[in-house]
């Protein structure tokens, strides 16, 4: 049987054991259909606007700003590429907290700081086509660009210092070693370790740099769901053609030649 958001909304609440749970139910359904009215009401030249007069856009880097999912490569380069690659696609996906896949998956790898430095040296990451412009396009505009991903800061920096952005303006997960270099773990006190973390870097850049209007373009679900605090979300399948976030995004591109448009109009 299906079941309007309204009634749901109006059963769960008559069903809740406290007035406190209902309206907290309720709160939840109406925040949805608000969030779900206001993304209406943005039509598609409105995001455009907002894209050409953002302070900052902020980019998600595995399978968008770079072509590979880095915790991928480097599952490959350790002989763990398969059971890592499925946990991968599921995260991307949303059906798995973000934490608990990265902490999976890197239980799996185990890479040594040794294994790492091979890897970057020896297969580098590949820019997707455009991003090299657009990055350069953007910063002509004084527009700050950002990295933020849920991948790791050795391999991140390689890839910012590739596009001229600033080490400062990289936000990724740092694997820790112990002295002799094998794997110790990660530090989960960073937000780009769990789901969400990437919402709480934006709403700290805006906090804390007084940023108006920030753009963030990803593949991914943990991407999307950083709209909001971000003002606009662009889904990017220009790698890998993430579903949800191809029904979901309101604006969806699979090739930055459309953006690097946008700023040239």
């Amino acid at each position: 049987m299906c079941v309007s958001l309204p009634v749901l909304s109006f059963l769960l609440c008559r069903s809740a054991s406290s007035a406190a749970t209902a309206s907290h139910f309720a709160c939840v359904f109406i925040n949805r259909d608000r969030r779900k009215i206001l993304s209406r009401m943005v039509s598609h030249s409105e995001l455009r606007k907002l894209f050409c007069s953002a302070d900052a856009v902020c980019f998600d880097v595995d399978s968008t700003v770079i072509r590979e999912e880095g915790i991928d490569e480097l599952a490959r380069f350790c002989g763990v590429e398969d059971a890592v690659s499925e946990m991968t696609r599921r995260a991307m996906g949303g059906a798995v907290p973000f934490k608990a896949a990265l902490t999976e998956r890197l239980a799996l790898i185990q890479p040594s700081r040794e294994q790492v430095q091979r890897l970057i040296a020896e297969h580098p990451p590949h820019l997707t086509p455009g991003i090299r412009e657009l990055v350069s396009h953007l910063q002509e505009r004084n527009v700050q660009v950002f990295l933020i991903s849920g991948g790791f800061r050795s391999i991140v920096e390689h890839v910012a210092s590739k596009l001229n952005i600033p080490s400062t303006n990289v936000f990724a997960n740092r694997l820790k070693f112990y002295f002799n270099g094998e794997y110790a773990g990660f530090d989960e006190m960073q937000p780009t370790a769990e789901s969400g973390g990437k919402g709480k870097v934006i709403k700290l850049l805006k906090e804390k740099f007084q940023f108006k209007k920030i753009v963030m373009i990803g593949d991914g679900a943990t991407d999307m769901e950083a709209c909001p605090p971000a003002d606009v979300f662009i889904g990017f399948g220009g790698n890998v053609i993430r579903q949800q976030v191809k029904d979901n995004a309101e604006w969806y591109i699979t090739d930055f030649v459309e953006l690097l448009g946008e700023l040239e109009e």
